[in-house]
């Protein structure tokens, strides 16, 4: 019979006590504009999975659609800028 085993560093590796460093939560204030967007995006796509989508619907689509790629392209203005790592 093998006994089933679990890897302390797997375990402990999410800690309470382990906080993301300064940098790490720089970053993710860096790409959370992107983030949101990708969000929305989701958002509007998944309200037309099970419905013919309305005037509405594709407007809010492009619409999200536009605030990501306007996003995207002010994270890699800000990156070609050596804003970010």
């Amino acid at each position: 019979m093998s006994h089933i085993v679990t890897v302390q560093d797997a375990v402990t590796a999410f800690a309470d006590w382990i906080e993301p460093t300064d940098a790490e939560l720089d970053a993710i204030e860096r790409e959370m504009p992107v983030i949101l967007a990708g969000v929305e995006l989701l958002d509007a796509q998944i309200v037309t999975l099970d419905r013919t989508p309305t005037e509405l619907d594709s407007r809010r689509i492009r619409r999200a659609r536009r605030r990501l790629l306007a996003a995207l392209a002010r994270q890699a203005v800000e990156v070609h800028r050596g804003g970010a790592a």
